[in-house]
């Protein structure tokens, strides 16, 4: 029996934070030729939510353009979970766009109903945060604030205090990805999940070990309290991701 949410999350028929630990899968073409081809086939391996990583879009900065994309890509996954994230450069966002082009195309998307979900990361200025938070608010849309880390992996305490934090500032659902450079890193980041979820964090949680030491933990994070796990169908988002068949495999012998 995994560790579920005290508070659970519904977004098109699918419980975040229940008896399920969902798999997301990121949606990274860079090209407008690609991105429903990939879309495609990302559809065809019937993940639990997709995510769209924007940041790796080529005509990212046009925002009508953008907003044009967003909008076929809600009709292909029209009864999927859709988390919109345009990843800060300084947290491996794929292309660097400043503070107000990012807060205007996250505002945008927001408010044009296409998407459930946004991820916007807890390094941005406390006004950023604070603006895309009530955006999302009045447009009934889930936040995601996130960290980070593709360096290390900072201690347990960094860990779970970043996790009540997130929770503290509103977000619907915390999440933190760091890089272990020992093995006892990985152990590090379930720890810290783990003591969050006993002690105090009650929303949904996404928590992950990145590179191919953390591989263990987008397998077994939801035994330890965390959420939602990512996999790919075609290009990973971020190192350590498992293809979706492999993680579906190994889930269902954990979480029988």
């Amino acid at each position: 029996m995994r560790l579920q949410s005290d508070i659970q999350i519904t977004v098109k028929n699918t419980i975040i934070g229940g008896p399920e630990f969902l798999i997301c899968i990121p949606l990274l073409a860079s090209e407008r030729s690609d991105l429903f081809k990939e879309a495609a086939v990302i559809k065809s391996s019937d993940p639990d939510l997709v995510e769209w990583r924007i940041d790796n879009y080529c005509d990212v900065q046009d925002i009508n353009n953008s907003l044009g994309a967003l909008a076929k890509l809600r009709i292909q996954f029209i009864d999927t979970p859709l988390i919109f994230t345009c990843r800060i450069h300084s947290e491996g966002g794929l292309k660097k766009l400043n503070d107000d082009q990012r807060q205007c195309l996250l505002t945008e998307a927001i408010a044009s109903g296409n998407l459930d979900i946004v991820d916007i990361e807890l390094r941005n200025d406390a006004s950023f945060v604070q603006s895309i938070m009530k955006a999302a608010k009045n447009a009934s849309v889930q936040v995601i604030l996130s960290y980070h880390n593709f360096e290390m992996t900072p201690d347990e305490t960094f860990i779970f205090d970043t996790l009540l934090k997130a929770q503290d500032l509103g977000a619907d659902i915390a999440k933190v990805a760091v890089m272990p450079k020992e093995h006892h890193d990985v152990l590090a980041l379930l720890n810290a999940t783990l003591k969050a979820r006993q002690q105090g964090l009650k929303i949904p949680a996404i928590t992950m070990s990145m590179g191919p030491q953390g591989r263990l933990t987008r397998m077994v994070g939801g035994l330890f309290g965390s959420d939602i796990t990512f996999a790919s169908a075609t290009t990973p988002s971020a190192p350590g991701q498992l293809p979706i068949e492999i993680l579906r495999q190994a889930m269902a012998a954990l979480y029988r």
